[in-house]
């Protein structure tokens, strides 16, 4: 088992930035895929970020260029900044695990924290 607990979610201004925090704890986080994914009100939950295994970045075209993520193996822990954000970015941000390649589709993760908030005004 892996538990997420995700971090550093709030209100800013479009423009502004963020960044989220996951820490895992459990099994080896080393051994697991990470995922950003968000859900708005009233819409399916959306990739944002994926680090895989040995470090390889993804993201959705929507965000590619304002956000980045990354992942500190020995902290247990992964991130994603958040710059240059549009009130369109708002939503619940959601850290998640899994234990093979990254994939966009989010019932394909084993593991899931619990999210945070992400409000950003117009």
């Amino acid at each position: 088992q892996v538990q997420l607990v995700e971090s550093g979610g709030g209100l800013v201004q479009a423009g502004g930035s963020l960044r989220l925090s996951c820490a895992a704890s459990g099994r080896t986080f080393t051994n697991y895929a990470v995922g950003w994914f968000r859900q708005a009100p009233g819409k399916e939950r959306e990739f944002v970020a994926g680090v895989n295994l040995a470090g390889r970045t993804y993201y959705a075209d929507s965000v590619k260029g304002r956000f980045t993520i990354s992942r500190d193996n020995t902290k247990n822990t992964g991130s994603l900044q958040m710059n240059s954000l549009k009130p369109e970015d708002t939503a619940v941000y959601y850290c998640a695990a899994r234990s093979q390649f990254i994939t966009i589709i989010a019932n394909t993760y084993e593991y899931w924290g619990q999210g945070t908030q992400v409000t950003v005004s117009s």
